[in-house]
This record gives C-alpha cells, structure tokens and sequence, in this order.
C-alpha cells in the first residue's frame, strides 16, 4: 500500500507538501500540486481520513438531518446535498429526525459527537431545544427549507435557505380565482413550520387580489402527510358550501387529497380544480396532469452546502437567509386546456417550461 513517504518520493516533493495539497492547510503552487494529484493518482494512494482528521481538526464530514426522506422533494434535496458535498470532497452521515422536537435535539448532539465539522437540517416545527444546543456549542448550521429564528440575545450564528413561498402560493390562488373559482380551500402544512405559515399568507394574499373574502373554515390542516391530508379534504367537501378548487400545499397532501376525492367519486378538474405546491417527476403522468409550484430541491441542497462551506472558511460572518425562485408549471388539473396562454404577473414566480 503506498504511503505519503511513496508520494512524495514519486512528486519529487516534501512530505509536508503532500500534507498542504491533502488537507489544503497552505497555498501550494497549481504545478506542484498538480504533481502531487498525479503521483496520488499513479500510486493509487488513499489517505488516512482518521489521521488527517486529527491533524487538521476536521473530519471533512457533513451531518445532514432531514425528517420524511422518503418524500420525493427531500430526497432531490439530499441529491443537491450529497453532489455539493462530493464536489469538495465531504462526506455524509445522515440523520432522520422525525420532526419529533427532542428527537431531532437527539440527532443533533449524536452528530456533533461523532465530530462533523457541521450540520445542515431541516427543523422541526417547535426546534427550542435544537436551537439551544446548537447554540451552546456553536455548531456551524444551516436550515435548509424550513427557516427559523435563532434565540434572542444566544449570538448564534447560521444560515439558511429556501424557496419562495408567498408569491408562488398567491400565483396558485390568484389563477384559480381568474378560471371564476370563488370558494377556494386550503389543505395547508403541519402548523409551526415557516413553510406552512408562509404558503397561508400567500393563499390569502392572493384572495385579497381577486377580491375574495379570507374565510378560515376553507382552511384544513393537512400536516404535511397524506393521511392526514385526506381527512382534512373530506372536511373541506363535508361543508356546508364546500370549495369549488383546491391547493395542496406539499406533495404527500397532494396524494392524500387526490384519495379523498377518488374516494368521493369527484372528478378533476370537471367537479373540482386542483392546484398543488410542489412538483414529483409522475405529477404530468396523472389525468388530469397537475397543475404545480415546482421549488428547486436540488438547488437548495446544493445551496446548503455551498453556504455551510462559506461558513466553516469564515465562521464570523452575519447569518445569511437566500431565497430562491420557484417556476409555475400550468397543466390541467385547474381546468384550463393543454398549452394554455397565461399572461405573466409582477407578483407570479418565474413560469416554468410549458410540459
């Protein structure tokens, strides 16, 4: 097996020269680490990750907790996690929180104890206890998705990334509202979460653009899982005056809905239009095909990792919030034909590739 020794005999380098182009602790010229690359390469040398971590004080690992990975749009967010961290040569130990407050608290402490030089987590929808330790220890963090305020007077500081919520959201409404929909519900997500609040006060924004009266009881509570987003479906249809259209603000609550109408006999969009939050690759393969807001998953992933990077280079920094845009995908399933002809609106997100 080869050695440092074996590389830098090939390279024609010190063994401290090795050592600066491995763990990138001093400038070295672009030929003389292009030499080390090369001996590496020829020799088929693999470094000692435990040695160097004890060298260096990094383990060149990323601690990545995420609740519900099996949800599409968090398993392409921890693909832009994993192709970022791979790019700059770290590693992942995954975590899955359950959005259970002390769990996730749990998650973070077995993290930081196995010594990776940081964390990215999407938190759960009361994280008191995470923020705390996270700031007691000074844990380089970024929340990703899901934003949070970090404790008042702690100095904590992190950053975070996300996509738009209200814009998007109110875009949804807004479209509904021009097809002539004037009862339009909301199955929103597990209250607590930043996302939740902000997609309410985008579906009212775009109410109160068309004129629409806000009127709570077209509000259900879906939580964020498709069980519980079909329970609060049938609620919103066992009303009185039940909605002519719905938004769906997840994914999974798009599946929970979609059973409860199903299960209603009602028909998309002839009975009842539907507009979701969230993209999934068989979103089109459905009939009729779903109209969506597609958040760029993979992009805030990667994002994630690129601002933790920032931060382990320079961990005095202010904490840093970046949004980034979603795109409407205008399908069918709100009632309009296929290519539809849909102005464009200062308030909507970028429109999205017609499919």
């Amino acid at each position: 097996m080869a050695t440092m020794v074996d590389v830098a005999r090939r390279a024609g380098v010190s063994i401290a020269t090795v050592s600066h182009v491995l763990n990138d602790t001093r400038p070295v010229l672009p030929q003389t680490r292009q030499a080390v690359l090369d001996a590496i390469d020829e020799l088929g040398y693999t470094p000692n990750t435990l040695a160097r971590s004890l060298v260096t004080s990094r383990t060149r690992s990323i601690g990545l907790a995420v609740s519900a990975i099996s949800n599409p749009y968090f398993t392409e967010i921890l693909q832009g996690v994993e192709a970022g961290a791979l790019e700059h040569g770290y590693g992942l130990l995954i975590a899955d929180p359950h959005d259970d407050p002390e769990h996730e608290r749990k998650v973070a402490q077995l993290l930081h104890e196995r010594r990776v030089d940081g964390m990215i987590i999407a938190p759960s929808a009361t994280p008191d206890a995470l923020l705390r330790y996270l700031a007691q220890h000074d844990v380089p963090t970024v929340f990703l998705d899901r934003l949070v305020d970090p404790p008042a007077g702690s100095g904590f500081r992190h950053d975070q990334v996300g996509a738009e919520n209200t814009g998007p959201m109110a875009s949804l409404v807004g479209h509904l509202a021009e097809r002539g929909h004037r009862r339009i519900g909301l199955v929103a997500g597990l209250p607590g979460l930043s996302t939740t609040t902000e997609r309410i006060t985008g579906y009212r924004h775009g109410l109160a653009r068309a004129g629409l009266p806000y009127d709570e009881r077209l509000v259900a509570h879906g939580d964020s899982r498709a069980k519980t987003a079909e329970e609060a479906t049938h609620r919103l249809l066992a009303l009185g005056a039940p909605p002519s259209a719905l938004v769906t603000a997840n994914n999974a609550m798009t599946i929970g809905t979609l059973r409860a109408l199903r299960d209603r006999g009602l028909s998309v969009p002839d009975d009842l239009a539907l507009c979701c939050f969230d993209d999934f690759s068989w979103a089109d393969l459905f009939t009729p095909r779903l109209t969506v807001i597609a958040q760029p998953s993979k992009e805030i992933g990667a994002g994630a990792v690129r601002l933790l990077l920032e931060r382990l280079a320079s961990p005095r920094l202010e904490s840093r919030t970046v949004r980034l845009p979603s795109a409407f995908f205008h399908r069918t399933s709100c009632g309009c034909p296929e290519n539809p002809v849909r102005p464009e609106s200062p308030e909507a997100p970028r429109k999205g590739p017609e499919s």
